[in-house]
C-alpha cells in the first residue's frame, strides 16, 4: 500500500488497485497473449484458477516512484523490442494519469511465445 499525506487527509493507494490498473494496460497492448504468474501467484492460481489481469506483476517503491516487473507471453512473429517499448510507455502513462505516481522503471520479461 502506498500512502501520502495531504492538507485534507491521507491518501492510500492499494497495491491491488495498481496491479489491476497495470494488468489491464498491459493486456490491451498489441502482441501480448497472456500474463504469467510468478512465485506465490503460481500457487494461488493453482488452487483458484482465475483469469485475473494482475498475475505476473510485481510492484516495488513508494509515493515518489515505483518499479514494475512484468512477466508476459507474446504472439509468434511479433517484434519483441517494439512490444516491450509499447508496454513500458503505456504502463508509465496509465499509472501517472490515474495516480500521479511516477513509474521509474518497467522491466518486461518475456516468458514464452505463443502461436
Amino acid at each position: 500500500m502506498i500512502a501520502y499525506q495531504t492538507r485534507i487527509g491521507t491518501v492510500e493507494i492499494s497495491s491491488e488497485y495498481l496491479t489491476k490498473l497495470i494488468g489491464k494496460a498491459v493486456s490491451s497492448c498489441y502482441g501480448v497473449t497472456e500474463m504469467v504468474p510468478q512465485g506465490a501467484q503460481k500457487i494461488r492460481n493453482f488452487f483458484f484458477s482465475s483469469k485475473t489481469p494482475e498475475k505476473g506483476i510485481k510492484i516495488q517503491g513508494d509515493i515518489d516512484s515505483i518499479t514494475v516487473t512484468l512477466h508476459i507471453v507474446v504472439s509468434y512473429g511479433m517484434n519483441i523490442n517494439a512490444i516491450a517499448n509499447s508496454i513500458a510507455h503505456k504502463v508509465k502513462y496509465t499509472v501517472f494519469e490515474a495516480t500521479g505516481i511516477t513509474v521509474n522503471k518497467v522491466t518486461v520479461k518475456i516468458d514464452g511465445i505463443k502461436e
